[in-house]
């Protein structure tokens, strides 16, 4: 006898195995179970059934088994393994802090990462517009998109530095330089 997966039996799963930090998702490995009508929009809101999902504490519990995989997104507890749709990143950085020269960045789901070596920056260019869409690595594969208003005060501190042999403007933390875009292609 199958049984459908659903988000409120996902929910009661991950709430039972809920203990301090997060559940090990990387240590489970259970049968697939199909794909849940769940996705993580690209703002950051998550959807059930095509409807956001307005209880915040919902969303962070989701969050917490979250797992990535041969280029697909499941939701994970030790029994089950769901596929979701993820339009982006399945988080988003909506704020950050300076901590000495370090780069805090705090997610809408309550995470915080501290940039560095294990948190790296990356940024993509769209190839058509050059527009870019700027990362930071969260854990275990799973990035968060940075917003917007996030990006623009994060280029107010940027620096230039040779990385690699080449010019480039970027972005220090946690001892390391993350380059954003080549310096010569600011002075175009």
């Amino acid at each position: 006898m199958s049984v459908t997966p659903t988000a409120e039996g996902l929910a009661e799963s991950a709430r039972a195995v809920k203990g301090r930090g997060f559940p090990p998702v990387h240590l489970w490995n259970p049968p697939f179970c199909g794909d849940l009508d769940m996705r993580i929009a690209r703002d950051g809101t998550w959807f059930y059934l095509g409807t956001p999902i307005g209880r915040p504490e919902l969303v962070r519990l989701f969050s917490t088994i979250l797992k990535y995989e041969d280029g697909k997104y499941f939701l994970v507890t030790p029994v089950e393994k769901v596929g979701i749709t993820v339009d982006d990143a399945p988080f988003l950085a909506n704020d950050f802090d300076q901590a000495g020269d370090d780069l805090v960045f705090t997610t809408s789901v309550g995470d915080t990462v501290r940039a560095g070596p294990d948190a790296p920056i990356r940024v993509e260019r769209d190839a058509q517009t050059g527009e870019p869409s700027p990362y930071v690595l969260v854990r275990s594969n799973l990035e968060a998109l940075i917003d917007r208003k996030s990006f623009y005060r994060l280029i107010e501190i940027g620096e230039h530095a040779t990385h690699e042999g080449e010019q480039w403007f970027g972005l220090r933390s946690g001892g390391q330089f993350f380059p954003i875009i080549p310096s010569a292609e600011l002075e175009d």
